[in-house]
């Protein structure tokens, strides 16, 4: 039986991206449907953002028994780890999150809401085929919000379910003694970390030559001489994994191990090879992702829009949100509106974070920027929590002090990136960072030791004491005060 439905907007995908557009085209009145094939929950809820965090946490903790011993703590030898239990915590508290993304979703969309796989007949008109169903949907407006799924190489399939994504990963019973992990991005070093630290035996490998993507040269460095005490990181090589027995033999150069897992952290691939695109006429590129206007996510000339990891453009949560409510608001109105998008940034929660902010340092022209450093060791509250191998550059234009660019291998560095990232995106310079109070002692102070390394490069020193101005700036008069008594 077919069913034939008319609607001012259809939205495939209950993800991010799809449930903030959701959000615009109700708050412009639209008559709408959503349609997903399950299972709900966003990516970042069910196996993405939100797991990987609780496994770092969780290894935070039994990692902290050696530091426990440094301050007099007796006993921790002792202790020990059910990591089945820890797993199964895991998935508890994944649950938590997965579910409430879930029943966002079915509130949001109400009986608007089509369980099936959809499929392009013509650029307004879809074809969802569900369970027991099919409908056809014909749309004014559409917005692709499918996501992606994990890279899993087809010459991997022979070794069968001794390899696993993050989509089966969390799924696990329990966790091997030694696992093997392909691809050191962001999440390959996260989760490698994050089992190092819960006691499992980790062999990390990647083709390139730095680790969470990493592109300035002293932070890779240090991020690789830091990371590589927890784990072996396998570096600037292909690697190879063939059956041993009842194992795995991972192998990158002449470097080799025996595993008992794989998990294959190759990054994502957008879904949208399933949507019929190129038969229904639009336009894709020669990986066969859908050709749009970044700025107002619209593909070609139809109304049609493709928001978050669909699109393969800034595969992060926080983008798919503002993807989402672009493509949402766009589709919802006669008069298409091209959006500025924020600042980039990005996060690998590792302890110590591995951040990007801005342009990256070989986006910039070495000769018209300064490079402000500030190390760890330097810095009284990164040493008191561990983190003296931390280091922060930041990328500034020589000629007037702007911030372009920041990047960070830091302990605490998920909150200096977003300083940063606020930062550049209102426009702020060097020496206008330094007129603001900086407490002792915080992480933050790291970031004014970069901007003076960054100031005492760009010049034009004032006889004023360092970041303080005269209470005659006329710009920012300084609050009145009591006296001290």
């Amino acid at each position: 039986m077919t069913k034939d439905i008319s609607t001012d907007i259809a939205i495939i995908g209950a993800g991010t991206a799809g449930l903030y557009a959701l959000r615009e085209v109700r708050r412009a009145r639209r008559d709408f449907v959503l349609i997903d094939h399950g299972p709900l929950g966003t990516t970042c809820a069910r196996v993405g953002c939100m797991p990987s965090k609780i496994a770092l946490h969780a290894g935070g903790l039994w990692a902290a028994r050696d530091e426990m011993r440094r301050f007099g703590v007796a006993g921790t030898e002792d202790l020990t780890l059910d990591r089945s239990r820890t797993w199964a915590a895991l998935r508890s508290q994944r649950d938590h999150f997965a579910d409430s993304a879930a029943g966002k979703a079915r509130s949001a969309a109400g009986e608007r809401l089509i369980d099936g796989r959809a499929r392009f007949v013509e650029p307004t008109v879809l074809e969802v085929e569900g369970a027991d169903d099919r409908t056809l949907v014909r749309a004014k407006a559409l917005i692709i919000a499918t996501g992606s799924r994990p890279v899993r190489p087809a010459w991997l399939d022979a070794l069968g379910d001794r390899v696993v994504t993050t989509d089966t990963f969390f799924e696990l019973p329990d966790l091997p003694e030694r696992i093997g992990i392909l691809g050191l991005g962001a999440i390959g070093l996260e989760m490698g970390l994050a089992l190092a630290r819960l006691g499992v035996t980790v062999s990390g490998a990647d083709v390139a030559s730095t680790v969470a993507g990493l592109n300035d040269p002293e932070l890779s460095a240090r991020a690789i001489e830091r990371f590589g005490r927890e784990m072996d990181l396998w570096l600037g090589a292909p690697a190879s994994v063939t059956a041993d027995d009842d194992a795995l033999r991972l192998r990158s150069g002449e470097r080799e191990a025996r595993v008992d897992l794989l998990l294959a952290a190759l990054g994502r691939r957008p879904n949208v090879d399933g949507l019929g695109l190129a038969e229904a006429g639009f336009a894709l590129d020669a990986r066969g992702t859908p050709l749009y206007d970044p700025a107002t996510l619209q593909m070609g000339s139809h109304p049609v829009f493709i928001a978050g990891d669909a699109n393969a453009q800034r595969p992060l949560m926080h983008e798919a949100a503002d993807e989402g409510a672009i493509a949402g608001y766009n589709a919802a109105r006669d008069d298409i509106v091209r959006f500025r998008r924020r600042v980039p940034l990005a996060i690998a929660f590792t302890d110590p974070d591995v951040c990007a902010v801005g342009a990256h340092s070989d986006e910039l022209d070495p000769a018209h920027i300064v490079i402000g450093s500030a190390s760890g060791d330097a810095n009284g509250r990164s040493r008191i929590l561990g983190g003296e191998a931390s280091l922060l550059r930041l990328y500034a234009d020589r000629a007037d002090g702007r911030l372009r660019g920041a990047a960070m291998v830091a302990t605490g560095g998920e909150h200096l990136a977003h300083l940063l990232a606020w930062a550049i995106q209102r426009g702020e310079t060097v020496h206008a960072l330094l007129e603001m109070p900086f407490y002792h002692p915080v992480i933050e102070e790291m970031l004014q030791s970069a901007l003076q390394d960054a100031a005492r490069q760009i010049g034009r020193d004032s006889p004023l004491p360092s970041g303080l101005r005269s209470a005659h700036d006329a710009l920012a008069p300084a609050p009145d005060t009591e006296p001290s008594r």
